[in-house]
């Protein structure tokens, strides 16, 4: 049983949380960068960001400490925060469609965490704070489908690993966000946002631009402020490249320290659940609850000193190119040292990724699904979706799961020589690269500009640089750089296997001097940025 706690010390420890988790932020903040303009006034049918009920709340830029500062003070309730965040959902999400479901007992969660402030048993900085979650995340009491049909009849029996722990911990889980089906691992030009059950996701900043997968729903949720937070899955790039490209914050943590358990698999060498906010204190925060090793403390954040390499990646064009380079000027301003790098062996990482992505989602769906109603394995599946013709009505191939059905075991020697080489080589390429040039971490553009959503040419996202991070198992952070037109770009932040506090604290410093975040406009379209392959 929790010792109850009075209200100024549980504001207190929220405090010193953040000051951990987050770091200390002790400069002013510069103004907008010269790329994002002032924002226009949102559409007329878009809800406000004050909305009734909650006078001086600004969901859009309201911190999880600053909520419960309210919370515990008698201003706020966790039901009209919750309300709130259900209103938005039903004005704001048929503009996004990035929410497939929300809990019908949302609000009877909010009443209990009510119940546990006004009598002091808080449970820590997540009570009472919505959260979505990505429909391949298991919940006992709704469905979870990872977008496809094949898995839309009952729930599964239990919750996954990490909602109990948001549970545990006074989580309002707020409902279920879509994702791109199967995680985005079932055809070779898929449509990132896009699945049977929830169709597609826009991005909330250009309506027709892509939001990038497969956690597309839980960043374009966040970036719309449908919830406070919302927790997404990669594989590599899954995170933090619809963070980047929604203009939010997305942290992928080290490999195994957010429980997999009841979360559809495509790899249990490279698969990690993790936090989508917008903004890094409320990422940390929520990743302390999700963490199985909460005890990791980060140094105050300030940028003086540190040392960040610079992977610049041109082949993302000359306009993110050229935002780098404004990014590494302002990160310079503010007394960092910054150094450009190239990590080696990326192409061998490519080569071979793959194909070891191809033995352990044969093996890891067939053990997951064995669990479920519905195909219990993936000859099953891909039978299922040569039957069902809505299951091709975006794009029609399952060309991935048919070259998993045929690849080596994971079980045998020529794949587990391939995963020790793929391993090792992404672990010697980070640390190689951080030891040689004393580097605090490695910076990178997170993604391009948002392409046009197309379902007859599929996505243009060959975005390098979160595979290093990915297939080493080690943390990264996206955080808002800047625009390119209309267009959010965000800046990957790489660090060494366990440094997610160190990397967290350095990402709030680097997000407070950017101060690149800005709401988003539901413009219908824009000609700014790009619009198709090679933008």
């Amino acid at each position: 049983m929790r010792n109850p706690r009075t209200s100024k010390r549980i504001v207190a420890a929220l405090t010193a949380v953040t000051a951990l988790a987050a770091g200390a932020l002790l400069q002013e903040p510069l103004g907008r960068p010269a790329e994002a303009a002032p924002a226009k006034p949102a559409p007329a049918n878009v809800a406000p960001h004050h909305p009734p009920g909650l006078a001086g709340t600004d969901l859009d830029t309201v911190t999880i400490p600053e909520l419960q500062a309210r919370m515990a003070g008698g201003s706020l309730t966790s039901t009209a925060l919750t309300a709130a965040y259900l209103r938005r959902i039903d004005t704001v999400d048929p503009l996004v469609h990035a929410v497939l479901r929300t809990d019908p007992t949302a609000l009877r969660q909010a009443a209990a965490s009510d119940a546990r402030h006004r009598h002091g048993t808080v449970r820590g900085p997540l009570d009472g704070i919505p959260v979505l979650l990505k429909d391949n995340v298991n919940t006992r009491d709704m469905p979870t489908t990872a977008g496809s049909l094949a898995l839309a009849g009952s729930p599964p029996d239990t919750d996954a690993a990490l909602v109990t722990r948001l549970r545990d911990a006074g989580a309002v889980i707020l409902g279920k966000t879509n994702l791109s089906e199967w995680a985005n691992f079932r055809a070779d030009r898929p449509t990132s946002g896009w699945s049977a059950v929830g169709g597609q996701t826009r991005n909330p900043h250009v309506l027709d631009r892509n939001p990038c997968g497969s956690s597309s729903g839980s960043a374009a949720a966040v970036a719309a402020s449908l919830a406070q937070v919302a927790i997404g899955t990669e594989t590599d790039g899954s995170i933090v490249c619809p963070a980047g490209m929604t203009g939010v914050t997305g942290l992928k943590p080290t490999l195994g320290t957010v429980s997999q358990a009841g979360v559809v698999p495509i790899s249990a060498q490279q698969d990690t659940a993790g936090p989508l906010a917008r903004n890094v204190t409320d990422a940390a925060l929520t990743w302390s609850v999700l963490a199985r090793d909460r005890a990791a403390t980060a140094p105050p954040a300030d940028l003086r000193g540190r040392r960040i390499g610079l992977w610049r990646l041109p082949a993302l064009g000359p306009e993110v190119d050229a935002l780098m380079t404004r990014t590494a000027g302002a990160l310079r301003a503010a007394g960092a040292e910054v150094v450009e790098v190239t990590p080696p062996y990326q192409e061998r990482l490519a080569a071979l990724e793959f194909p070891a992505l191809l033995s352990e989602f044969h093996r890891d769906i067939d053990a997951y699904l064995a669990t479920r109603h519905g195909p219990r394995d993936l000859a099953g599946l891909v039978r299922f979706n040569r039957t069902h013709p809505a299951e091709r009505t975006c794009f029609a191939g399952q060309e991935l799961f048919e070259r998993a059905l045929v690849a080596p075991p994971a079980a045998g020697r020529e794949h587990r020589a391939r995963r020790a080489e793929l391993t090792d080589l992404a672990r010697r390429s980070l640390d190689g690269t951080l030891a040689s040039h004393h580097l605090d971490a490695l910076a990178a553009p997170a993604n391009p500009p948002a392409w046009t959503t197309d379902c007859a040419r599929g996505d243009n996202d060959v975005i390098p640089s979160s595979t290093p991070a990915a297939v080493a198992g080690y943390p990264s952070l996206a955080v808002p750089a800047g625009f390119v037109g209309d267009l959010p770009v965000g800046l990957l932040l790489m660090a060494g296997g366990h440094q997610d506090a160190r990397l967290l604290s350095l990402g709030a410093a680097v997000e407070h001097r950017l101060a690149a975040r800005r709401a988003p406009r539901y413009l219908p379209s824009t000609t700014a940025g790009g619009s198709g392959p090679g933008n």
